[in-house]
């Protein structure tokens, strides 16, 4: 994984869920299931969602197929196996609901578009030679989210507040290295891998609970880099860089780039690459040099390996000027005609006046709050209609007590908010806030 955990910081809880008996779960044993056949295998919902239908969209309004069935190779999920009422749990209807949605498999949406257009890019300087993954199933385990990629037993991203959890040892991945491991193991050596990733998070423009990254990985051998007269990481960071200043250039044209030095537990060398876009520097991805022990535990001890991540949302964002990350799960027509396949950065033209709408709300809070916690709860009652939770001021008293003051932004992409129902938005929220956080409204 090769995107910063977002939200990693230091306010957030760090805790994990408890551990749970056989009879306190009905998941646990399907889960040991996708332990054993692992999150390789795909999924698709009982109504299946293939590429090839995504010509409809251009002309007709897509609606999200009502099923209450997963099936993830061949053992049947329902919604009560990943969305249930148990203290280990924190998966809520609205995140079951984009399980399956598979924007970056609809070749005329914008991430798609995109990640054809990356794909072609390999194609055209590969030979065909990465194997391509997009439909790989987004319930993991702990091992494959979070151990099999070197993230430390206390790194914040573990904890309940950051990620989905099932139950304590399967999670909705939150990157798509949740897979590297398997795949090395299986044989592949050069692959993308492209899916949905899962974190809780803030609410504003940039950030959503469910967003879609792509990963690549190229592994070596030491015919490879004994004749190039280099040693094997000096070899795999070179051509690296070579092969990722090439995939910007193919997305952004002739840009000025620049490599920033970084850290990742799981490549050694780290890097950023930085283009100078629309005046100003952009972040475009992270990568690295695979750390040895992966490729080790993988069955790989003689090689050497490089790997990439990149959010395709954020990406896409630039590319297509979109100004807002829900946009990308709109049905309306009037987003989703504005786009068609293998064209890459059609400028999205905003169909949107509407006029946002802000509520404050002020409450002390208790020692196990968390700001994601607050935006889990409002995503609850508000959906796409909130636009951001901004905390704007907050102050301790003389006896300890600290207050928080956040201002939530209603908005619809669609259409114009009544005041009737942004003044039952906000009494819900508030209800909900003061009901499942335990904090005292002002």
């Amino acid at each position: 994984m090769l995107i910063h955990f977002r939200g990693a910081t230091a306010r957030h809880q760090n805790f994990m869920p408890v551990a749970i008996s056989l009879a306190q779960s009905t998941l646990f044993s399907k889960s040991s299931i996708f332990l054993r056949r692992n999150a390789l295998n795909g999924f698709l919902f009982s109504v299946p969602f293939s590429s090839s239908s995504t010509q409809k969209i251009r002309t007709h309004k897509w609606r999200q197929p009502v099923v209450s069935v997963l099936d993830f190779g061949g053992v049947k999920i329902g919604k009560d196996d990943v969305v249930k009422d148990d203290p280990t749990n924190n998966v809520p209807d609205a995140i079951f609901s984009k399980l399956g949605m598979q924007l970056h498999r609809r070749n005329q949406h914008p991430i798609g578009i995109l990640k054809n257009a990356i794909y072609d890019y390999f194609d055209a300087n590969y030979s065909n030679k990465f194997d391509k993954f997009d439909d790989l199933s987004p319930i993991v385990s702990t091992k494959e989210n979070f151990d099999d990629v070197l993230v430390p037993p206390d790194h914040v991203s573990r904890s309940y507040n950051d990620t989905y959890y099932i139950d304590p040892q399967t999670v909705l991945r939150c990157h798509t290295s949740a897979h590297q491991a398997e795949l090395l193991r299986r044989g592949h050596i050069n692959f993308l891998v492209t899916g949905d990733v899962y974190r809780r998070d803030s609410i504003d423009s940039t950030h959503y609970p469910v967003f879609h990254q792509m990963e690549g990985v190229r592994v070596f051998y030491p015919g490879d880099w004994e004749a190039s007269g280099m040693d094997g990481t000096s070899y795999a960071a070179k051509d690296l860089k070579k092969c990722l200043e090439g995939l910007a250039r193919h997305l952004f044209g002739d840009v000025e780039m620049r490599w920033i030095d970084t850290y990742f537990p799981f490549t050694n060398p780290s890097f950023e690459l930085e283009i100078y876009f629309q005046e100003k520097w952009l972040e475009v991805l992270g990568c690295g040099v695979t750390e040895q022990e992966i490729l080790t535990r993988s069955g790989r001890t003689n090689n050497v390996a490089w790997a990439f991540g990149l959010g395709l949302e954020r990406l896409a964002m630039v590319l297509f000027g979109i100004p807002d990350i829900r946009l990308f799960w709109s049905t309306d027509e009037r987003f989703t005609s504005q786009f068609s396949e293998g064209q890459l950065g059609v400028k999205f033209k905003t169909f949107s006046k509407y006029p946002p709408c802000y509520k404050d709300m002020s409450f002390w809070i208790n020692e196990s709050f968390t700001e994601n916690n607050l935006c889990e709860v409002v995503r609850g009652v508000a959906g796409d209609l909130v636009e951001e939770v901004q905390l704007i001021d907050n102050f301790t008293n003389k006896k300890g007590m600290t207050s928080h003051c956040y201002r939530i932004a209603y908005r619809s992409m669609e259409r114009s908010l009544t005041d009737d129902e942004i003044n039952e938005l906000q009494r819900n929220v508030r209800e909900q806030v003061q009901s499942k956080l335990k904090v005292v409204l002002r």
